[in-house]
């Protein structure tokens, strides 16, 4: 077996699970840092090299990072701390050999300096190793995840974003272009704003969604406080509800709606239209099943 160079973090998350399906589609050899490594490798399967890894942790680190060249980065969500939390896990990597790291950032953070992922960016830099920002727009997988439930219980999306429009993109589109970057050095150190081909508001997703769960999806739309009280009535710890709070409220003065080329630059291909993940992910939204992510 070769050693693997390419190591992925925020695997089973939405986007690494994805960037694991694509580097074993094309058989490139990689590791998987999961904060949870034994439920991650009965997911992947034994095949797939996984380690347990944890960013508040450097005991993980050797480990993980041992003949590692290139990195995916996801910040999880529960560390907001940058120089505490997640400064001391890439030194780490860069310390043991990583020469590439793939960030995968936000759509605007050039732009917002309050949240973490400009810190990060920013950290990254400072390290002196190639990089790629993938600053990707709202995932369409946000309302099959994140939102799932309030959509398959209530028949509803409450977000608190008014009429302001979203260029979704799929997670899966993501994934691709993180591991063209990973395959083609052309994309090292550069900046890309990873976004669907078309800005929707929540009416039309409510509607798209509406349509092929063949019944009334409604967009509420509630208020900031109420968002953020549901939120922590759902059992969401209140430093990540806070940041997506911002993020959301931030889509609500329209920095979400920009539609960038880039995915279809890179790919050769247009990225993934919402209908289609709509239909791919329609079971996940309906009572009676209940899987943890559904797709055909």
């Amino acid at each position: 077996m070769m050693q693997p160079r390419i190591l992925v973090t925020g695997a089973p998350g939405n986007v690494g699970t994805e960037v694991v399906r694509e580097l074993s589609r094309i058989s490139v050899p990689f590791r998987v840092g999961a904060y949870h490594a034994e439920p991650a490798r009965k997911l992947f399967g034994t095949e797939i090299d996984v380690t347990s890894f944890d960013f508040l942790n450097p005991q993980t680190y050797a480990a993980t990072f041992q003949g590692i060249e290139s990195l995916f980065l996801v910040r999880p969500p529960a560390l907001s701390n940058i120089q505490r939390d997640i400064a001391p896990a890439i030194w780490a990597a860069v310390g043991a050999g990583v020469k590439h790291i793939v960030f995968l950032s936000i759509q605007g953070v050039e732009n917002n300096s309050i949240v973490p992922h400009h810190k990060i960016e920013q950290m990254v830099l400072a390290t002196g190793v190639d990089y790629t920002f993938l600053r990707a727009g709202f995932f369409m997988q946000n309302l099959s995840t994140t939102h799932r439930t309030e959509i398959r219980d209530r028949s509803e999306i409450a977000l608190p974003v008014g009429k302001a429009r979203t260029s979704f993109i799929s997670v899966q589109d993501i994934a691709a272009v993180a591991v063209r970057a990973f395959m083609d050095e052309a994309h090292r150190n550069k900046k890309y704003t990873l976004t669907g081909s078309e800005a929707l508001d929540y009416d039309q997703v409510a509607s798209k969604l509406s349509f092929n769960l063949q019944r009334p999806i409604r967009y509420t739309n509630p208020s900031i406080i109420t968002f953020i009280r549901r939120q922590l009535a759902q059992g969401q710890k209140l430093a990540p509800t806070l940041i997506m709070t911002a993020l959301y409220t931030l889509t609500r003065f329209g920095n979400a709606q920009n539609v960038t080329h880039d995915v279809e630059t890179i790919l050769g291909r247009s990225p993934i239209l919402f209908d289609q993940f709509a239909h791919d992910f329609r079971d996940c939204w309906q009572p009676e099943i209940d899987p943890i992510i559904a797709h055909d």
